[in-house]
């Protein structure tokens, strides 16, 4: 499952993965190691979700005594959560619909 902007990808499951990554370590060349993505493939996935959506997914901190990091915004936060929202809900339509499908067509040996 994916979610197009303007004909443009803003969202799939590699970077909703990558943005409960750097929520759960401040970092993207971390969350990049962990899911065991190049750190130019995580860094062009979360460079192109901050510029499809209406606001920044992430935001970079520099310097400071932790050496800066990287974080979600509160956008990135409510993209993320609807994001895993959706899925849920997709999952159990398939679920019900595939079900159902069985129940219709128990018997039919040509299935």
């Amino acid at each position: 499952m994916w979610v197009d902007i303007g004909g443009l990808t803003a969202m799939t499951e590699a970077g909703a993965d990558l943005l409960e990554q750097v929520a759960a370590c401040g970092s993207v060349s971390e969350a990049a190691r962990r899911l065991r993505f190049s750190y130019r493939r995580a860094w062009m996935l979360m460079d192109g979700m901050n510029r499809r959506w209406h606001g920044p997914l992430v935001t970079k901190a520099v310097g400071g005594k932790r050496g800066g990091g990287t974080r979600l915004t509160e956008l990135g936060e409510i993209v993320l959560r609807s994001y895993r929202d959706l899925q849920l809900h997709f999952q159990h339509l398939l679920d019900e619909s595939g079900e159902q499908f069985v129940r219709a067509t128990r018997g039919n040996r040509g299935i």
